[in-house]
């Protein structure tokens, strides 16, 4: 059984993955740290620590292969750019395919979407008192 106390704390460790919005990876180390200060008070917190660190550094992988993914994209539009401009008459055409490039773009942001909701549901279960299982999450930290 958890307390009003423990559900407050695994709800600040969830929500501190937010931070990440205004640092660089500080939405792997808040919810780091806090786990790392709280995880010894009960298994509760070990446990919702755990789930929120490997949920962001999943997350993090997740963004940056498919950041990878994308730069094929990029670099094949620029050059589709380049071989459309019109040496004859100097002419720069600018309707230039990105829709790889803004599409990869926009799975990211959709993503980001996702991972906001799963925070905020991560956050209310664990302030419930409930155990919360982040889905597509790698056990990093075990």
């Amino acid at each position: 059984m958890t307390t009003k106390n423990d559900n407050n704390n695994a709800f600040l460790i969830h929500i501190s993955a937010f931070v990440g919005y205004f640092f660089p990876l500080g939405g792997i180390i808040a919810p780091l740290i806090f786990w790392q200060v709280k995880k010894d008070e009960n298994e509760f917190l070990d446990e919702q620590g755990k789930e929120a660190v490997n949920f962001n550094l999943s997350f993090l992988l997740y963004t940056f292969i498919l950041g990878l993914a994308l730069i094929p994209f990029l670099f094949g539009s620029i050059f589709r750019m380049f071989d459309r401009i019109d040496h004859m008459n100097n002419d720069f055409n600018f309707d230039f395919p990105l829709f790889g490039f803004f599409g990869g773009i926009s799975i990211i942001g959709i993503l980001g979407i996702v991972r906001f909701v799963l925070i905020i549901l991560a956050a209310i279960k664990a302030n419930e008192g409930e155990h919360y299982k982040y889905p597509f999450t790698i056990k990093f930290v075990k």
